[in-house]
């Protein structure tokens, strides 16, 4: 079906405006734009953030030039994209004022998902048009604002945690705490002022109006859904947020230079100096400030901040949970990481006496390795010598004669030679041997006596003199004693450089660490049932209706997504042994359950790396290995999905042969799926995400209004949604089909 979308009949529709990029005047009209591929209009809906320097999406800047123009094409365009929707009649030429008042109405293209419960709240999804007008808004505000966004406002959670990460001598921070509220009509206000000051179309401001009124676009600030891949996150609120919080990032800019003008950096290198800096961190509503002055400094920033946020935003802030934490002697939580100011010895400890006997002795026993296989090379050429030379010796006696085109007596005697020299100098090298000979050969002689070198004659003392001085020239190994001594001089001296290094890089600069906290991953793994009260791995019999291979993808996303999120943490190890130990032995008992059989017999059959066969026979490996854990690190980031996800969501496959439903994965049309009913973690425990007693602190929750919801997949797309490749996100949500 996505060829489709290649039609030239498509660029009849776009009509470019005059070079005033903004402005509702009349137009001439231009030339005809080059129409959307289909791999274009899938990427601008997949994309997670859009790049204006991009060169996918740099032959489309013309197009997104006038944003009413665009919308009214993405409603086109989108019916000819997904098969369920039906193909409108061909429009005439449109106008830009037409285009406007196409989308004017965004309510007729939402549907509302009500909840399994009686109290639950509806939830309104957008159709895939209206969803694809809402990805190119976002494309046409990151093409005009991102530029002028401030460096610390992030967009990935792993390039903010790379920039905390590299502060230098932290003393004080704090975490701008916003309670949970809803997005309201007051900041709605204020949201399309800021834009309307960049962006000159009424009809564009409208729809966005629009959107908000006919809750199209809902969102909530302080909470813990924003950027999580949830199905009730839409793809224009994060860009939304980034142009809300614009005015609170210009303010953190003026304090930032502020202080820098005040304390400036002194240019003397001998003298070691500690400036006083600010630094921000902002991602989406999540604000985290750190200063390296006084207290008094850092309270003044943050008055200056939240008068900010309370007096032109209109956000409520807990001052209480806004309150300075001392960089070192505390620890604050940010993007679900602890963050912690400590001496560098802290992340680069030194090795320990018991860590360094350990290294010399594993490198004594790899150079005695070394020495075997090197002595058994040897030990094999001189075999194979010995019987060259014994078979060519027979033929000799028996009165052969050779003949050569050359001659060979120099090689031999070459080969020979080296062989000679190296055993000799390898002698020389053992102190042993030398000392032993050394003192067979010196000791005890009468010669060394005065008395009775004078009763000799003189060329008898001469060489016994002589003979004297080359034992100690060739086995005397005093020359070599005094160059190990000198090594461990130098070594010595080495050691304390480093040492007085380190302390005083501990008494004058401090690095910041990553954590994982612990007790919230251990929280998150028990409420989801991969252990019991103990802490031991238990079997989650929910899954019992999937395939062998739907089990273990499950696992697999989760634990995926829990190494890939936290890998740029200092206790990642922490991480590892609940993947490698609680997950995947979980996993083995959720098998063995299912095919009533021991945990012995199901790791004797799907092995330690869990293998399963594909449909050609093939083994499979989708759960991470254990060496391949261990090889994780930091190295790579990758700025993942956190886990809430697909740790809160089950899919459980419907015993049903109607193959006739479509996939609602966007963009494909194959007919071949499978029903899966949503099966959410907060209504199996009959628990509320927004108690936090019950529930797991920063952990994000789907919608309810998804529970019990059956939607067809094809195996791809179902493979993709068990691994975490795709989210719910990805889906069409209005078109879930009804089982009873």
């Amino acid at each position: 079906m996505l060829h489709r979308l290649a039609h030239t009949r498509v660029c009849h529709f776009f009509i470019i405006p005059t070079p005033r990029a903004f402005s509702n005047a009349p137009a001439a009209t231009p030339p005809a734009a080059p129409p959307l591929s289909a791999a274009d209009l899938e990427q601008l809906l997949r994309r997670c953030h859009y790049s204006a320097s991009s060169h996918r999406f740099h032959s489309l800047l013309p197009l997104l030039s006038h944003p009413s123009v665009l919308l009214s094409c993405a409603l086109h365009l989108s019916h000819r994209a997904h098969p369920s929707l039906p193909v409108p009649p061909q429009p005439p030429p449109i106008t830009i004022a037409a285009a406007a008042a196409a989308f004017s109405s965004p309510s007729s293209h939402l549907r509302l998902l009500l909840p399994s419960r009686i109290k639950g709240q509806p939830l309104p999804v957008p159709t895939l048009p209206l969803r694809l007008a809402l990805r190119c808004a976002a494309s046409v505000l990151d093409a005009v604002f991102a530029p002028r966004a401030a460096t610390f406002a992030y967009r990935g959670r792993h390039t903010a945690v790379r920039y905390l990460k590299s502060i230098p001598s932290a003393s004080w921070f704090f975490r701008v705490a916003i309670p949970r509220q809803p997005f309201a009509p007051r900041h709605v206000c204020r949201l399309l002022g800021a834009i309307s000051s960049k962006v000159d179309d009424p009809g564009f401001l409208e729809f966005l109006n629009e959107l908000f009124v006919s809750d199209a676009v809902a969102f909530e600030l302080g909470g813990c859904e924003l950027g999580r891949g949830l199905p009730q996150e839409s793809e224009l609120t994060s860009t939304l947020v980034n142009i809300f919080f614009n005015r609170v990032d210009g303010e953190i800019m003026a304090l930032r230079e502020e202080v820098h003008k005040k304390h400036p950096r002194m240019k003397d290198d001998s003298v070691r100096h500690t400036p006083v800096r600010v630094y921000a961190i902002r991602y989406l509503d999540d604000i985290l400030v750190v200063t390296s002055g006084s207290k008094m400094l850092t309270i003044e920033i943050r008055n200056r901040i939240i008068a900010v946020l309370e007096r032109d935003l209109e956000v409520r802030v807990d001052r209480l949970g806004s309150s300075i934490h001392s960089a070192v002697s505390e620890k604050i939580e940010f993007l679900g990481i602890e963050f912690q100011a400590v001496p560098p010895s802290v992340l680069h400890p030194p090795m320990s006496e018991k860590a360094k006997r350990a290294r010399k002795k594993y490198l004594k026993m790899k150079a005695e390795k070394a020495q075997e296989l090197k002595n058994a090379r040897e030990t094999r050429r001189k075999k194979l010598g010995l019987k060259i030379l014994n078979h060519l010796s027979k033929r000799m006696r028996r009165g052969e004669e050779f003949e050569f085109d050359f001659r060979i007596e120099k090689e031999v005697q070459q080969v020979f030679r080296d062989w000679a020299e190296e055993t000799v100098a390898e002698y020389f090298e053992s102190r042993e041997h030398c000392r032993y000979w050394h003192r067979l050969l010196a000791s005890g002689d009468f010669l060394s006596l005065n008395r009775v070198r004078d009763q000799l004659p003189p060329a008898l003392v001469d060489s016994y003199d002589k003979f004297q001085e080359t034992i100690d020239k060739f086995l005397m190994p005093m020359k070599g004693h005094d160059l190990t001594e000198e090594e461990e001089i130098l070594a010595e001296e080495e050691e304390e450089e480093q040492y007085e290094k380190r302390i005083v890089e501990d008494l004058t600069e401090l690095k910041m660490r990553a954590n994982v906290p612990i007790d919230l991953v251990r929280k998150e793994v028990k409420l989801a049932g991969f252990t019991n009260s103990m802490g031991r791995p238990r079997p989650i019999k929910l899954l019992l209706c999937l395939d062998d291979a739907d089990i273990i993808k499950w696992y697999a996303g989760v634990g995926r997504r829990w190494l890939d999120f936290f890998c740029c943490c200092r206790n990642f190890k922490m991480v590892k042994t609940v993947v490698t130990y609680h997950l995947r032995f979980s996993c083995f008992l959720t098998l063995a359950e299912k095919h009533e059989c021991t945990k012995k017999q199901a790791i004797s059959h799907f092995t330690k790396d869990l293998k399963v066969a594909n449909d050609n026979g093939m083994a499979e490996v989708h759960f991470p290995m254990e060496r391949e854990i261990k090889m994780m690190g930091d190295k790579n980031l990758s700025d993942p999905k956190p886990v809430d996800g697909a740790l809160t969501m089950t899919l459980v496959r419907l015993a049903v042969d109607d193959a006739s439903y479509p996939c609602l994965a966007h963009f494909c049309a194959k007919t071949e799926t499978v029903l899966y009913r949503i099966r959410l973690l907060q209504n199996r425990l009959n628990v509320d995400p927004l108690n936090e007693k019950k529930w797991v602190h920063g952990l994000g929750a789907i919608h309810e209004s998804l529970n019990k919801k059956c939607l067809p997949l094809c195996y791809m797309h179902a493979s993709d949604l068990f691994l975490g490749k795709i989210t719910l996100q990805d889906i069409d949500c209005t078109q879930f089909v009804d089982v009873e």
